[in-house]
């Protein structure tokens, strides 16, 4: 990590030249400008904001326009809004030559937050989370998987036939891991000089699978980490000419790809789930009870719900459980470490909106004294456990029937997001897939 005055001494000695100026948008891409690392210091020193269109939260993902959203349209011309660095997340990025990276806020030009940047939703059940006592702790275990094509390669291929880059299973498997490991080494250190301190690496349940975890830190700190790491491990794949993915399935005869997220509530220095305590036990029946109807949230296009499938590893069910993978949600760690590990979210998550939904429906279980069902024990797949929604179309009424979500999150936010799930699946429905092609156009 980077202080201003350690940027403003680098820059002066060109060893930074560049500062990435940079939000993460709805669908968590980072967005932004990369400015000359002499005046983002003196536009700091000023305190001037760098300005965005305000488009950038009102696109899907082609970039295109989309009409139905409130704080960005042509009637309105589309004007800018501020990003305003938060200059404690101002690190280098080392896989970029003389590079620093500062993520943004997302205001208005009179200062006042824009709700439905991701950052800001985060930051307002932070916020709440804080009235009572509390700090939303996190962690994302982040899979993905490694291709031998290059970007431009696979795009050139209609992202067809692409060669994983270990041809069996590589689950634990140190020997499989080894051939990707000028790579994965490369990633681990990277992230590690970029100020986000790495746990371990492993192999996966498929061909090509990996995962890279990171210490646990305040839920917006660890959704800050994710973005830039994401964006980072494309970039470092790029570097080394093969790919990267995180769909959520970017096949279905392959696994699918997670963002497990581990979290919890602590008090100052001491956690609040310690002994299995009534919070630990609401904060778990509020993520039951709610994250059907905030499912957008964490599964926000639809290939996110191809990956829910019986034995597949994606859990289909709410059910909770103790150290049991075919729950949605796992409970792990003993002590000051126990945890609820969230196992619905796949890789293409925007973490701070998954953040904010887990922290959302766990406050809510709080407040409401929700009681905590039973533990299942066994097979939740074969369970009569309440289902997940498996379609965004089933996600988009279940947030559109709930009354949750919107006196958590606020109107403005909610039909934010309900406008985004609705042109994706609205923009899916319009398109002939490669699935109809095979089965009609012969034969049909």
């Amino acid at each position: 990590m980077l202080t201003f005055e350690e940027l403003r001494g680098e820059v002066e000695s060109g060893e930074i030249d560049t500062v990435v100026v940079a939000f993460t948008d709805m669908q968590g891409r980072l967005m932004g400008k990369r400015l000359h690392g002499e005046f983002f210091c003196e536009e700091m020193d000023d305190e001037h904001p760098v300005e965005g269109c305000n488009y950038l939260l009102a696109l899907d993902m082609e970039m295109d326009p989309i009409p139905g959203y409130e704080i960005a349209s042509w009637e309105r011309g589309y004007g800018d809004f501020a990003m305003r660095p938060d200059l404690g997340t101002l690190r280098r990025i080392p896989w970029l030559e003389a590079t620093a990276l500062v993520l943004c806020d997302v205001l208005w030009h009179d200062g006042t937050p824009v709700q439905p940047s991701p950052r800001q939703v985060l930051r307002a059940q932070m916020d709440r989370a804080a009235a009572l006592g509390f700090t939303p702790m996190a962690g994302s275990e982040l899979e993905f998987y490694l291709l031998r094509e290059t970007y431009e390669q696979a795009w050139a291929q209609r992202y067809e036939d692409l060669t994983p880059s270990v041809p069996y299973i590589l689950d634990y498997h140190v020997l499989a891991t080894t051939y990707d490991e000028d790579l994965i080494r490369q990633i681990r250190n990277g992230m590690h000089a970029a100020g986000i301190k790495v746990e371990t690496s492993k192999g996966e349940a498929w061909p090509g699978q990996h995962e890279i975890n990171f210490r646990f830190a305040d839920a917006l700190t660890m959704a800050d980490n994710h973005v830039i790491y994401k964006n980072g491990a494309k970039e470092i794949a790029h570097l080394h000419g093969c790919s990267i993915t995180f769909m959520a399935k970017p096949d279905h005869t392959w696994i699918g790809s997670s963002c497990h997220i581990h979290s919890s509530l602590w008090r100052g220095q001491e956690s609040a789930f310690a002994g299995e305590t009534a919070e630990f036990g609401g904060w778990l029946a509020g993520q039951i009870a709610n994250l059907k109807e905030l499912a957008i949230f964490l599964a926000p296009n639809v290939n996110s719900y191809k990956r829910y499938a019986a034995g597949s590893w994606a859990p289909t069910t709410l059910a909770w459980g103790r150290d049991n993978r075919t729950c949605g949600f796992r409970i792990v760690g003993h002590g000051p470490a126990l945890r609820t590990e969230t196992r619905i979210p796949g890789a293409d998550a925007n973490p701070y909106l998954a953040f904010a939904a887990v922290i959302a429906a766990g406050l809510d279980g709080i407040e409401r004294g929700l009681e905590l069902p039973a533990a299942l024990e066994g097979n939740a797949y074969e369970s009569d456990a309440d289902r997940f929604p498996h379609s965004l179309r089933e996600a988009i009424a279940a947030l559109e029937g709930g009354s949750m979500a919107r006196a958590a999150f606020g109107d403005e936010v909610v039909d934010h997001y309900l406008n985004y799930a609705r042109t994706e699946q609205e923009l899916f429905d319009r398109a002939v897939t490669c699935y109809e092609r095979e089965r009609f156009f012969e034969r049909g």
